[in-house]
């Protein structure tokens, strides 16, 4: 499928279902093509993707808004880690 994207020139968000994720600063996080919330504290955020997790750590962590969409993070963000 992967190759098959790059050959159609097909963006991979829409037929992989990728997760986009969108850093402004250390403030503020958007993430598109997420599948759920796995962990909600002030200080770690995990998010289910279609193949794996996304683990956002900071201080003060607050989700301003989620539809099914994306979702948008504020607070001071520490570390952006994936896993697959």
């Amino acid at each position: 499928m992967n190759r098959m994207t790059d050959d159609l020139h097909l963006p991979k968000d829409l037929i992989l279902g990728d997760p986009i994720v969108t850093i402004t600063g250390r403030s503020d996080l958007t993430v598109e093509n997420y599948r759920g919330i796995l962990l909600y504290e002030d200080s770690l955020i995990r998010l289910s993707l279609k193949n794996g997790q996304i683990r956002i750590s900071g201080n003060r962590l607050n989700i301003e808004y989620y539809t099914n969409d994306d979702m948008k993070i504020s607070g001071r963000i520490d570390t952006l880690e994936f896993t697959f």
